[in-house]
């Protein structure tokens, strides 16, 4: 376990080099590839979209089809192909062989390099999805399940002296100056981590694939589809239902009535040929349970608007800001760290501060959470949007709008509070909105949760493109100018930020909203379900006692 332990590590530590080759990718395109800053944000959005997306389909297919170790496998090639793939398509890698020159500038970007550019951005996207869905869940397989794994002393040092080094590396590798040493030595560090993990292959647990739980949502909605044209049963009893009382049971409500179709028994067919186009009331109740969620996921696409900005156009604005502190040169990853720690630290100080809650307080603590993170999030972008008009005063003041190469003398220490703040809105956040749903959703759906809060992220990054080009036009209505220029000198983000911040304002109403008549609704349907389970039970109907304790019980979680 220990070997596994070590080798597991290895291959977080050497993702994260990769992962910096991506928090820099905005430099990098705006810089050599001289593109416009919107047009690279839409590249990077695309990116971290398809892995915040990623997690969802891979769990499915490890889930169905591969099973962990495979899918993990599989995604530890992609990133090293793709890493490697990304470093040829730098200018000097093939500058020879396509004919072209070997300087960082756009004329030295042939076809070629392109199209290996756009090949290696999926496949980087892939391999990074497939670590942040598996490694967790592939760890637990090999532990048996526990929570927690004891490692000896050696391995404890070792890990530890192995994550310092990469940290180092990590700040260090920006003071490389040729572009193909940043993406050739993460290429390099992500190989090898990948000829690592495949090594100790013999000393691996394996566990066959049992199927996915999305499988039921998939067979309740096609069942539906199927059963569109059918009437309802004059008497719910009617719908199918198991009838072996050793199987979790949930009774029936009115809720999403047209879901029932889902449960209708066609009677000129036996239970064998309508297999797949029958469901039990359970599932169907289940299914219910998760639907009823959506509207409030909606109101967290913004939170996703908002979270695609961090590596993108603040990125834009700390390009060719003054990165000196005395006689000290600060790159940008200086930034980009502090937010990714704070995004992870403030969601494990938050896991810590209501690890103890339970039922009622464990739902109205997150809900208190997500309207914090919301507020910190306007708050956040309040200041982006102050910080952003300054910088442009003091590029308008010094004749720098039509020169974006040139150096702003303005620190750029001026956007380490928005950095912080986002970071922090996100931590919170993405813990809050997990506990929010926790004792109302089926417990087996309630460690894919994550998943989902990346995926309605990875939707908000789509949508940050779509808002850009939005509320760009809308801006040049009546002949006034484009918010979003060639470069970000000539253009008016900090009106961007002013738009996004009153957005989260209204979201958050939205979100209240949304909330609470979830909270009602969810109310209204645990005591039908309470009491159709004591009608049953004091029938001598075949629903377990337990099921009904937990029935009357789960009333007072809201």
């Amino acid at each position: 376990m220990t070997k596994v332990v070590r080798i597991i590590a290895v291959m977080v530590m050497m993702n994260l080099l990769a992962v910096y080759a991506m928090y820099v990718m905005m430099s990098y395109l705006t810089n050599v590839w001289k593109i416009g800053f919107t047009h690279a944000a839409t590249i990077v959005n695309i990116f971290w979209g398809i892995v915040s997306l990623s997690p969802l389909v891979l769990s499915f297919v490890a889930d169905t089809f591969t099973g962990n170790y495979w899918m993990l496998l599989l995604s530890s090639f992609a990133c090293s192909a793709g890493m490697g793939i990304l470093t040829m398509s730098t200018p000097p890698v093939l500058a020879n062989s396509m004919g072209n020159c070997s300087e960082y500038r756009p004329e030295c970007i042939g076809q070629g390099q392109k199209v290996l550019f756009y090949t290696a951005m999926p496949l980087i996207a892939f391999g990074v999805g497939g670590h942040v869905t598996l490694w967790d869940i592939f760890m637990v397989e090999q532990s048996d399940g526990a929570e927690y794994i004891i490692i000896d002393k050696r391995t404890f040092v070792g890990i530890s002296a192995f994550t310092v080094v990469t940290f180092v590396a990590v700040l260090g590798l920006p003071y490389v100056k040729p572009w193909s040493l940043r993406f050739g030595i993460p290429a390099i560090c992500t190989l090898f981590a990948t000829l690592l993990f495949l090594s100790g292959s013999c000393s691996y647990k394996y566990v066959k694939p049992t199927g996915s739980p999305y499988t039921m949502f998939f067979q309740v909605f096609a069942a539906v589809v199927c059963k569109l044209f059918y009437s309802f049963p004059a008497d719910d009893t009617e719908l199918y239902e198991a009838r072996n009382a050793q199987l979790h049971r949930v009774p029936h409500t009115s809720s999403l009535r047209w879901l029932d179709k889902a449960a209708i028994v066609i009677p000129t067919q036996t239970l064998d040929e309508q297999w797949w186009r029958l469901c039990r009331v359970t599932r169907v109740e289940e299914t219910k349970a998760v639907v009823r969620t959506i509207p409030v996921w909606l109101t967290f696409i913004l939170c996703g608007v908002v979270s695609a900005t961090p590596l993108t156009y603040f990125v834009a604005q700390l390009d060719h800001m003054n990165p000196k502190v005395g006689r000290v040169k600060v790159h940008i990853v200086v930034f980009i760290m502090p937010y990714i720690i704070f995004v992870n630290v403030c969601g494990r100080c938050y896991r810590k501060v209501t690890k103890s809650f339970s039922g009622s307080r464990l739902q109205m603590s997150s809900f208190v959470g997500i309207i914090t993170s919301m507020i910190i999030g306007i708050l956040c972008f309040i200041t982006a949007a102050k910080v952003e008009s300054r910088r442009l005063g003091v590029v308008r003041s010094h004749g720098l709008v039509d020169k974006p190469d040139e150096t702003v003398p303005m620190n750029m220490f001026w956007l380490l509070p928005q950095f912080l703040l986002a970071g922090i809105s996100e931590g919170i956040l993405k813990k809050s909105v997990v506990f929010f749903f926790k004792g109302n959703i089926p417990v087996f759906m309630e460690k894919f949760f994550p998943h989902l809060v990346d995926c309605v992220y990875g939707v908000g990054f789509m949508g940050n493109i779509l808002s850009v080009h939005v509320l760009g036009k809308i801006s040049e209505r009546g002949g006034k100018m484009n918010w979003f220029q060639h470069d970000i000198n000539q253009s008016r983000v900090d009106k961007y930020y002013w738009t996004l911040s009153w957005l989260m304002a209204v979201n958050l109403v939205m979100f209240v909203v949304a909330a609470i008549s979830y909270c009602v609704k969810e109310l209204d349907v645990r005591k039908e379900q309470a009491a159709a389970a004591a009608a049953v039970q004091s029938a001598g109907g075949g629903i377990r006692f337990i099921d009904l304790i937990n029935l009357v019980n789960s009333q007072y979680r809201l």
